[in-house]
Formats: C-alpha cells, structure tokens, sequence
C-alpha cells in the first residue's frame, strides 16, 4: 500500500504530457474502474469458460478487477469491505462444486448462510448502536440478504432473466450507495452491472443461452446484498431503499415467451427491474436530511 501512494506521488510530480501518468489518470478514472474495465474481463472470461459451463464466473471476474483497481486483497486489519470481498470470492469458489450437486435443501441452507454473513459484515457497527437499534438492523439487513440469495437460486437456471437482475441490481446498489457517498460500494455495485451487462451482451449477440448457475447468482447476490447493506448502515439511508431493491429478482422472474429473442426478452424484464432499481434510486434520493 505505501509502495502504492509512492507511486501515485510520484506519478504527480510528472510533466502533464508524460505518457505513464496518462495512462494512470485513465486507470484510476471511475467509469473505467468501475465500468468499462469490469464488463471487458467479464466478457472474456464468459466468453473462455462457454464450454466449461461456467461462464457465470464472469461476474466475479468483473467484481475482481474493480476490486484490484481501486481497493487491494487483503484481510488486515478485517474491514467490512474486505469481508464484503472475500466472502463473494469464497461463494464463487463453493458454486463450481454446488453445480454439480443437486439437493433441494441447498436454496434454504444457502438463505441462511447469506443472512449470518450480513450480521457478521456489519457487526462492528451493530455495535455502536443500542440493543433495540441493533435487532432491528441486524435482522433487517439478514432479511435483505437472504432474500436476495434465495429469490436469485430461482434463476439459476434462467441466463437471460439472471443477467437483467444482476444487471439492474448492480447498477441499483451502485446508485444508493453513490447518493449515501459511500465509494467503494458505488463502485463495486456498478462492476456488479456492468459484469452482468457482459453476461447478457454475448447471449444477446449469439441470440443464445450462456451458462448460469450458482457460479454467477450467489456471489452476485451475496455481494450486492452486503453492498447495499452496508452503504445503508453506514451513512443512514432509508431503511426502505433495500425492500425496492429486494424486489428486482421478483420482477425478473415474469414469465416472457421463450421463443422470443434474447434482445426482446431483455427489452422486457429490463422495464420490470429497472423500476425496482429506479425506485430504490429515488428513495435514496428523496432521503431525509
């Protein structure tokens, strides 16, 4: 990390024309970080992985390298968004071998899983608050995650609808947290996007179904719920901005003809789930002050 702000002091003190610093301000450009950057690894990595069956890694692949950019990998001292980190690599890592084992239990067992993550995540500022307070968030914010994990299992088995949810999810989770100035959320909220974006662009293109599975519908809806639960607690937004955003895999979930084309199928579920993430917006927008 020292090594790191070294560097970028001594980028600074570079003539403006010098082509390492260019290329470094392009680097640490938002939109670049936590946009253009994620959707191209995550268009290759969906487009490598196609015959493996696995091309749902692309959404922590995405995740990944908005998280090289702009925060580091490690685990000292043990953050909220480190942990935030790590458990949506350690979810990708358990989906590969989930795929291959079907058991009905797994969607309840996962639900739970998900919700005691989200009491451990922000335990630190659970702490700060009183017992009452305390219940409340926590449980609120377990609900949330759960939620998420265990209406997204349903589309595990739907790549076009999963694509628009996490695509909606992640660019609703990125907007909250953007309106509660909460950066590193915003930020990997919006890689989540533009990953899932990639996803839906090459079965769009191929006018075919990629593989989904837990490897892209955990990890995505274990980190936006801890995302967005996060931003939330942090910076005191409405409480009432996660039921709007919890609404998105609902909305994706509406029955479009499967001999439509993936484009109009998108069309489609993209104006159920982006009224959820729109309204989440609002709500965080119209915060009291």
């Amino acid at each position: 990390m020292f090594h790191a702000l070294a560097r970028n002091d001594t980028l600074a003190q570079l003539p403006a024309h010098y082509p390492e610093k260019n290329l470094h301000e392009l680097f640490i450009h938002p939109a670049i970080q936590a946009g253009l950057m994620p959707f191209i690894v995550a268009l290759i990595v969906a487009e490598l992985f196609q015959r493996l069956r696995l091309s749902g890694l692309a959404i922590i692949a995405g995740f990944a390298v908005t998280v090289y950019f702009t925060a580091d990998f490690g685990y000292e001292p043990l953050t909220a968004t480190r942990k935030i980190i790590w458990l949506s690599i350690a979810a990708s890592v358990f989906a590969i071998p989930l795929t291959l084992l079907t058991w009905a239990y797994w969607r309840p067992i996962l639900s739970l899983f998900a919700a005691a993550c989200a009491v451990w995540v922000n335990w630190n500022l659970l702490q700060k608050q009183n017992i009452a307070e305390a219940l409340l968030w926590g449980s609120g914010c377990a609900v949330y995650v759960g939620w998420l994990v265990f209406w997204f299992d349903g589309l595990k088995s739907k790549p076009v609808a999963a694509g628009n949810a996490g695509l909606a999810l992640g660019i609703g989770t990125g907007m909250v947290a953007l309106l509660s100035a909460s950066v590193l959320p915003e930020k990997f909220g919006l890689a989540l996007g533009a990953a899932s974006a990639a996803f839906l662009l090459i079965q769009a293109i191929s006018n075919s179904r990629l593989a989904c599975g837990y490897s892209f519908t955990l990890p995505l809806s274990l980190a936006a719920g801890l995302l967005a639960c996060l931003a939330v607690m942090s910076t005191q937004q409405p409480w009432y901005t996660l039921p709007a955003l919890g609404l998105i895999p609902l909305a994706a979930q509406i029955p479009v003809p499967e001999r439509w084309s993936v484009w109009l199928q998108t069309l489609v579920l993209s104006i159920f789930t982006f009224a959820c993430a729109g309204g989440a917006a609002y709500l965080a927008w119209q915060r009291p002050f």
